[in-house]
């Protein structure tokens, strides 16, 4: 690691309502990329409104990021933060063989749900201004069983599952660094390769998954993610691209 990136700001926070909703009042005045972390949440959330937990010790931040492109094209940047928080989990715990991408933003510690991603983003027409990552990684503590949906991925935590501790800001030293470079692979070659090396960690390829979104859901083998970042699932009538949904295994 090679410490903070240029052309990165950096913001931590005691308090505030959301990441997610600082990044959208700094939005307007933003020049370049910056990291927004705070050690407590008061309003934080998740997927579809859901509530975040915010344990003492987590981690929870937003890369707000000027942008000037496609709402598809922007989307593809939870792949880039996946794989940014792959590395620095890795170089959290020097540990490569236990985490692992669950399709479209979650990653997996031995099977349980041990982060998340939300995107939000900020435009007019076709073009985007903004966009915001947020992202959550239960580092000190992990949700109880009572705070998620029937059938969800157990929660865990870096902490009780690897006894490995790791405070926030230096955890935010090691994603920015790692964001940043995959950032520049993604502007500079596309997301064919990002596309490659999040496949070589994704959960259960070659696997029976179920896709589901509020109309209806697919089960099938989850065989590929396409070139525009749709989970393909192989089923009994061919091939079928998922947009956007909830998987369960």
């Amino acid at each position: 690691m090679t410490g903070w990136p240029d052309g990165y700001g950096r913001r931590v926070l005691q308090s505030v309502d959301s990441t997610l909703s600082e990044a959208a009042r700094m939005a307007a005045d933003a020049s370049g990329p910056v990291w927004i972390m705070a050690e407590q949440q008061t309003a934080a959330r998740g997927r579809r409104g859901r509530p975040w937990s915010m344990p003492a010790g987590n981690f929870a931040a937003t890369l707000l990021l000027p942008v000037s492109e496609a709402p598809g094209q922007a989307a593809l940047r939870s792949f880039v933060a996946s794989l940014a928080l792959y590395e620095a989990l890795v170089a959290a715990t020097g540990r490569a063989d236990i985490f692992a991408l669950k399709w479209p933003n979650d990653v997996l510690l031995r099977g349980g749900k041990l982060a998340g991603i939300l995107l939000e983003s900020a435009g007019q027409g076709a073009q985007l201004r903004h966009l915001a990552i947020g992202i959550g990684v239960n580092l000190a503590a992990a949700p109880g069983a009572d705070e998620v949906e029937a059938g969800a991925v157990r929660p865990v935590s870096l902490k009780g599952e690897l006894g490995t501790v790791i405070a926030p800001e230096a955890f935010l030293d090691l994603l920015a660094e790692a964001y940043a470079r995959f950032e520049t692979q993604f502007t500079t070659y596309g997301f064919a390769p990002i596309r490659s090396a999040w496949l070589s960690h994704a959960a259960r390829l070659g696997e029976v998954i179920t896709a589901r979104t509020t109309r209806d859901e697919t089960t099938g083998t989850f065989a590929d993610v396409d070139s525009a970042g749709n989970l393909i699932l192989e089923t009994s009538k061919g091939p079928v691209p998922i947009t956007a949904a909830e998987v369960y295994f």
